[in-house]
């Protein structure tokens, strides 16, 4: 072996050995402490059973081997089963649910009150509690007054990141803080910053605020490695008896020699204990002179007030401690009889109505609470500015009730905002003037100008309004009486403003004028807005008998093309009828139309069509589709051909409208009857007391598609046969639908007439069309 090697190898034989052997005391110091734990266990449980038998310490001890034995458990489980048996803690309960969480939760209390500091205690958990629930790591953070959070232990984690996290400012959105801001438990699984937490972190947190009480002291943060099972009643339950235990030790008093024995308030550090937020050395109650001193010397009313808690620790209500001298002798003290040892909710039960869940919140975190205007009946006006804060274990409840008078000059100062008016008194015996801030915007003018007094109205007023100005100065400054006036005001800015402006003289009880007092009122947007409707009832009253022109001029144009009756005519074999049925209200002047005509061809055209729409452009739609039908019709083309031309023209010539028509051509000679239809019902056929509609052939609303195609049906008639064609406001009504309708309508015709002038006039009759349509109606009888 080479001699430069040798020293080497031994070098590392004894480094390896140095390692083995603080490893090895590693794990004896960590035994050490568990026996320790277990050993306090033993101890405590030994002290119940003094205390519950009556016995000394051998004999509990003897009793706790016995049980042992019996029972084939660790004295230190039979240890933990007697202390829940006797406490009435969270422990216990979790006990009960998990019994196998009793050793573990017991060990870690037994050796968190041996702990000298928070640190300590945080160790302790994370050796003896937390490995039962697969936990890693653990942090106990110490709520501020203010909102912050700070580091008081931790176990887990290294020490380069408990120290960037020593101190977490108010207002940052962390775990913790979500969980003392909700004071609830929360669990986490998103990217909310904390200690040791990593964005691609895939491990599980649970912060849950440590409450003694009634106050939130700080928040219990356990970390697991991955999802922790959010929701487990049983893990939940050990972690409120974690979070009980340390409450406990950031509120217990520092042991002598401990760090924190100093008596100073808040966390030490990382490693300090929690004494107490704010809790003066001396004893509970070893603040309140001060704060009584402070509550009496406050100019306005204030309560001092302590939690009373219940049986189980919870937050029962509020002692009142101190009752200020401003509110003795008040009514809101005859009202509500507060004496120190009293109840708030006792006293007071309208509390509970907002302001007993105020005190609670600021009482469990130190936040001070401020508003104004809040509701309290404590208030002489029922309404009130309310402060509250907390000073160690008291909060200081303090109010000012709203002075009626400021009300009602705030709320008049409002209203005269609103209503754009300014007040103004003349004092007769001094001459002084005095306006509203108002009034000096009104006038236009900065507040430090000297007020403008009513003799000197005219100078400000237009020149057209002097007369109206003139009365209204006479009236009330040399008759004194009460006056009114509108004009205009010509502002120091050069705009004009129209005023109201109304004043009344104010007399002593001598019958002397004391004053003079009114007001001005900005009608600037009233008056143009009485124009702008004067300038609309002129055009509305001019549209309306345009439009009655309109109507009239449709009207008479439709009369003139179709008149409401007309009498029977006989044409190649044909007997012929027609109906036409205008709207009754004149504005509803509509489209229909029915043409009935011999070509040159000796065959026999018929036609019924609707525009859409009402009035003069409906009407004058309607003559030029019903004049282009007779014109196309004479070059002797089919009824579809016929409906694509009328389509066309719809489209092109007419304008932009739409309608609906059915055209039919008939020959006398084979009494073949041709027909098409654009959007519209089919023409219905009667024989022999039976009744029909014509097959509904393909054809689209006239003026909807340029290249719109219709098809073409035939039908052969016989004698005695009747054809009807007709508008929809025949048959139309707002509650059927238009099947119905149609069914209706064939019932009627089917019901047989002694004529055909007789059959549609019964039409006309009994369907009963309610929307006040026009209606054509075309009945066609082979004789």
């Amino acid at each position: 072996m080479d001699d430069t090697t040798a020293p080497a190898e031994e070098a590392t034989g004894d480094l390896g050995r140095l390692a083995a052997t603080v490893e090895r005391l590693r794990r004896e110091l960590a035994g050490s402490r568990r026996a320790a734990d277990d050993r306090a266990l033993v101890e405590l449980a030994k002290g119940v059973l003094v205390g519950r038998l009556g016995c000394g310490p051998a004999q509990a001890a003897e009793q706790l081997t016995t049980l042992a034995g019996r029972s084939g458990l660790s004295p230190v489980e039979v240890a933990a089963d007697v202390v829940n048996a006797a406490a009435h803690d969270r422990v216990s309960v979790a006990a009960r649910a998990e019994p196998e969480a009793a050793v573990p939760l017991r060990a870690a209390e037994s050796a968190a009150l041996d702990a000298g500091d928070t640190q300590a205690v945080a160790r302790s958990l994370l050796e003896h509690a937390l490995p039962a629930l697969g936990a890693t790591a653990v942090a106990v953070w110490a709520a501020g007054t203010d909102g912050s959070l700070t580091l008081a232990g931790y176990a887990g984690f290294g020490p380069e990141e408990a120290r960037s996290w020593r101190h977490v400012p108010p207002g940052v959105d962390t775990m913790a803080r979500r969980s003392l801001a909700a004071r609830r438990t929360i669990w986490h699984s998103g990217d909310l910053p904390s200690i040791g937490r990593r964005p691609a972190d895939p491990g599980g947190r649970v912060t849950m605020p440590m409450t003694r009480g009634g106050r939130v002291l700080g928040v219990l943060e356990i970390g697991w490695p991955d999802a922790p099972g959010a929701g487990s009643s049983r893990v939940e339950r050990q972690i409120e008896a974690l979070a009980e235990l340390c409450a406990h030790t950031l509120t217990a008093p520092p042991a002598p020699g401990a760090p924190g024995a100093s008596g100073a308030s808040g966390a030490s550090g990382a490693s300090g204990v929690r004494t107490g937020p704010g809790a003066p050395p001396g004893g509970p109650d070893a603040g309140l002179p001060e704060l009584i001193g402070l509550a009496d010397a406050l100019p306005d009313p204030a309560l001092v007030l302590r939690a009373r808690l219940d049986a189980r620790g919870g937050l029962a209500d509020f002692e009142v401690r101190h009752v200020s001298r401003r509110l003795h002798g008040t009514p809101a003290l005859e009202a509500h009889p507060f004496k120190a040892g009293g109840l708030l909710l006792e006293a007071f039960p309208q509390a509970a109505g907002g302001l007993f869940g105020r005190v609670e919140r600021v009482h469990a975190t130190g936040e001070p609470f401020r508003s104004e205007r809040m509701p309290l009946a404590l208030s002489m006006t029922g309404v009130a500015d309310v402060s509250l804060t907390r000073h160690g274990e008291y909060v200081l409840l303090v109010w000012r009730d709203h002075d009626e008078d400021a009300r009602l000059s705030g709320l008049l100062e409002h209203a005269q905002r609103l209503g754009r008016i300014g007040g103004f008194e003349e004092n007769a015996v001094t001459g002084e003037v005095t306006w509203t801030a108002q009034l000096y915007s009104l006038y236009g003018l900065p507040p430090g100008e000297p007020p403008v007094p009513l003799e000197r109205l005219r100078e400000h007023a237009h020149p057209d309004d002097g007369v109206t100005v003139g009365h209204f100065l006479r009236t009330v400054l040399h008759h004194r009486r009460f006056a009114a006036a509108a004009f205009r005001l010509r502002r120091a800015d050069g705009g004009a403003r129209h005023l109201r402006v109304v004043a009344e003289p104010v007399f002593g009880p001598d019958g002397r004028l004391m004053a003079t007092r009114g007001a001005y009122q900005d009608i600037s947007s009233q008056h143009w807005t009485e124009v702008a409707l004067a300038v609309t009832r002129d055009q509305l009253a001019h549209s309306e008998r345009e439009s009655a022109e309109r109507n009239r001029l449709a009207l008479q144009l439709q009369h003139a093309i179709m008149p409401p009756s007309h009498g029977t005519t006989r044409s190649d074999g044909l007997r012929i009828a027609v109906r036409y049925r205008p709207a009754q209200k004149d504005h509803l002047v509509g489209g229909d139309w029915y043409d009935v005509v011999t070509l040159p061809s000796r065959r026999i055209l018929l036609s019924v069509g609707d525009v859409a729409g009402h009035g003069m452009e409906a009407a004058t739609g309607m003559v030029v589709l019903r004049n282009a039908l007779r014109g196309l019709a004479a070059t002797g083309a089919g009824p579809a051909q016929l409906m694509s031309w009328l389509n066309l023209v719809t489209c092109h010539l007419a304008g932009p409208m739409t309608a609906t028509a059915v055209c039919g051509v008939y020959d006398p000679a084979s009494r073949v009857l041709s027909w098409a239809r654009a959007g519209h019902l089919p023409p219905i056929l009667l024989r022999e007391r039976d009744g029909s509609e014509l097959p509904m052939i393909k054809g689209p609303l006239l003026g909807a598609f340029t290249d719109a195609a219709y098809e073409e049906g035939r039908v052969r008639l016989r004698a005695d046969d009747t054809l009807l064609l007709y508008t929809d406001g025949l048959i139309e009504r707002r509650d059927r639908n238009l099947r119905h309708a149609q069914d209706r309508l064939l019932a009627i015709a089917t019901r047989g007439a002694a004529t055909l002038d007789r059959l549609l006039d019964d039409l006309l009759i009994r369907c009963g069309s309610d929307t006040d349509d026009d209606t054509c109606l075309i009945g066609v009888q082979l004789t």
